[in-house]
């Protein structure tokens, strides 16, 4: 497929809008509004009288290390539309666990069809790559994200099950050499239709008992009309549905359907824009109204996808998918000084990204990228150090009024994005219990400025030796931080406050 071709005729066809997508600050109804918080900390300003004898006691400094934190990293991917790794002489498992382990990745990445996990009606049936890839994840102590695929252009036949396309009419597009297998004929089937509504409400239910909530999986991608899930079917022009309000109507409903069962799993929505007139703008805005994240598959785009991403409020994850050179001298684009791998992601690193995709594309072979790696490693590890949010408390004050201490944390982000939800702090005492705890504003701190947190402690404590922590609470589920602070942590992640010599 020549995606660049793709991308390239959305841009200049002027088909794509921005209808239905609200920036910063426009409406307190829209995607502004940012996911309920219980126990809010105040966060100032604090003028003297409220933090009386107030001084500097503690300070941090940024740490270059690479952080394993919920909603954010670099993404492996093991399975992508053409299917798992597929290596001469070596075994698919021994492929799979190549990827798992590169040490780069803090994430894998599974995209899959549809009938790759369900063959008969009530039931899931797994395929052996998705069941390897979650022992590999639990092995390598690494995190899973997934996309099931409802159409694929890459694969003889249809991506549904054939028990559905049995019942499910199919619309024809055409054949093209632009797009997938060279000689299929595509089709797609009638979403809207009853037993297609039906077979994937089923599924998705089925799919979310099984995975919704379970501890290796960190986000899963929105169901999207046509080609590999993305929202189009380029270059075909038109859809299979009656109409364009239908269409709209249909995805919708499927999101609804997907965002109740999947209660404390992100969503992340492609930027895709509206080619095929499916309603891609609507379900992108619901995407953001209830709170969940933002994908894209390029970074070389169109530019209402770079402003969907970089006008997406603070506490909205993003994960950009880039294929990446493969190491080789005919496969590596090298220009002004640097490859164009390297291009592509300090272009990445400029809309403030969550998650970096370590892929060949449709190639996918952990060889290949630590081939390329091997040879040029400094934007991927600057990336790696950058990327996602990277908190700390850069200054603590603390102060007493009235016989209460108390503690003012600065916080800063030295990362790229904001916090993807919202940061619980909390306060326990050497023994471990806690004393303090509160919830900062969602998407706080951003990655300029300092976000101010008071916390009150109970009358004559000792500020000294208590033990500061941060948990992230995304869709109502509760994730340790690790302080991206050069000071060193204790075994549970917190960071012990004491005085920091030459202050006062």
């Amino acid at each position: 497929m020549d995606r660049k071709k793709f991308l390239q005729s959305v841009g200049i066809s002027g088909m794509a809008t921005m209808a239905g997508f609200k920036l910063k600050g426009q409406s307190q109804q829209g995607p502004t509004c940012g996911p309920e918080i219980d126990n809010r900390l105040h966060q100032g300003p604090f003028p003297v009288e409220e933090v009386p004898g107030w001084g500097v006691v503690m300070t941090t400094s940024p740490s270059p290390k690479i952080l394993k934190n919920f909603g954010m990293g670099l993404v492996t991917y093991v399975i992508d539309e053409a299917g798992p790794p597929a290596v001469k002489g070596e075994s698919e498992r021994t492929s799979i666990e190549k990827l798992a382990k590169i040490p780069m990745g803090q994430k894998l990445y599974l995209r899959l069809n549809w009938k790759d996990l369900q063959q008969k009606p009530g039931k899931l049936n797994s395929s052996k790559a998705w069941d390897t890839a979650f022992e590999m994840a639990e092995k390598y102590d690494k995190q899973i994200a997934f996309r099931v695929m409802l159409s694929n252009p890459e694969i003889p036949g249809l991506a549904m099950p054939d028990f559905v396309a049995e019942k499910v009419p199919l619309v024809k597009l055409g054949t093209t050499k632009e797009i997938g297998l060279d000689g299929k004929v595509h089709y797609e089937p009638r979403y809207d239709h009853p037993e297609f509504q039906k077979a994937f409400q089923e599924f998705d239910s089925l799919l979310a008992e099984k995975y919704n909530g379970h501890p290796r999986i960190e986000y899963m991608d929105t169901y999207m009309y046509g080609f590999w899930g993305e929202g189009h079917t380029w270059p075909f022009e038109g859809h299979p549905f009656p109409d364009s309000v239908v269409a709209e109507q249909t995805f919708l409903k499927m999101f609804e359907h997907q965002q109740k069962n999947w209660k404390n799993v992100p969503l992340t929505t492609n930027t895709q824009p509206d080619f095929s007139r499916v309603g891609n703008d609507a379900l992108l805005e619901e995407s953001l109204r209830t709170h969940n994240w933002l994908r894209t598959d390029t970074i070389f785009i169109e530019n209402q996808q770079i402003a969907h991403l970089s006008n997406r409020a603070p506490w909205i994850g993003a994960a950009i998918e880039v294929g990446m050179s493969d190491g080789t001298k005919e496969g590596t684009l090298v220009y002004n000084g640097g490859t164009h791998t390297e291009n592509e992601i300090h272009h990445v690193m400029d809309v403030g990204p969550n998650y970096y995709s370590l892929w060949n594309w449709q190639a996918i072979v952990a060889d290949k990228v630590m081939r390329y790696y091997s040879q040029y490693p400094d934007a991927i590890d600057e990336i790696a150090r950058k990327i996602g949010y990277r908190v700390r408390p850069s200054w603590i004050w603390h102060f007493n009024k009235e016989g209460h201490p108390g503690l003012i944390l600065g916080l800063v982000n030295d990362g790229l994005s904001g916090v993807p939800g919202a940061l619980k702090l909390i306060l326990k005492d050497e023994a471990g219990q806690e004393i303090a705890s509160g919830f900062v504003d969602p998407g706080y701190p951003f990655p300029t400025g300092v976000r101010q947190v008071r916390m009150m402690l109970p009358k004559e404590t000792d500020w000294k030796g208590l033990r500061l922590s941060a948990e992230l609470q995304v869709k109502g589920k509760l994730y340790p931080v690790e302080w991206a602070c050069k000071e060193k942590l204790n075994s549970d992640g917190s960071l012990t406050l004491n005085a920091t010599p030459g202050l006062g």
